[in-house]
């Protein structure tokens, strides 16, 4: 392999164990996912959220939205909350489980990334962003459906034009 490709290679390598390491040490302390995690965040600073406001504001789908929340609900951390005057309006707020548990979670693998990309130059967040990408095109990903959360999410079978093994579509 040449000069460059080794280190590209342990980059990406590091970057997704970092990703692996971060959702189970989350998983181990409080039993939550990253998206869980980024859903509870949001929850709690956006009073009157709406599973549509949520989904748009983590970038998810509504029914993957609804699933979370519906497994957030059944460990007792969210409760739904229908309007008091249009019954169809479904408000989802923390209970205080759901606080408890957002206060002993540890800083997720996303916060410390934001953290740090915020205090990179502009030139710097372009710059990383374009390379980010460019290695999404040329892992044949660019295409790939994917939120902005840095989670490892479940394993499914690659969709019909991911490449196979050999490169081809």
């Amino acid at each position: 392999m040449n000069d460059r490709l080794d280190p590209a290679l342990i980059a990406l390598r590091q970057i997704l164990r970092a990703t692996e390491i971060s959702s189970r040490a989350l998983a181990k302390q409080c039993g939550l996912t990253p998206s869980q995690l980024i859903l509870m965040q949001i929850i709690t600073s956006a009073p009157d959220a709406t599973p549509s406001f949520l989904a748009k504001e983590i970038s998810l789908s509504q029914a993957t939205v609804t699933a979370l929340i519906d497994k957030l609900e059944k460990r007792g951390l969210v409760r739904r909350r229908r309007d008091e005057t249009d019954k169809r309006r479904v408000y989802i707020d923390l209970t205080e489980e759901g606080f408890a548990t957002l206060s002993d979670a540890p800083d997720s693998l996303q916060r410390r990334f934001q953290k740090g990309f915020s205090k990179l130059e502009s030139w710097e967040q372009s710059f990383l962003v374009a390379a980010l990408e460019r290695t999404a095109f040329l892992l044949n990903a660019a295409e790939l459906d994917a939120a902005p959360v840095l989670d490892v999410g479940e394993i499914t079978a690659p969709p019909d034009n991911f490449p196979d093994k050999n490169g081809g579509a």
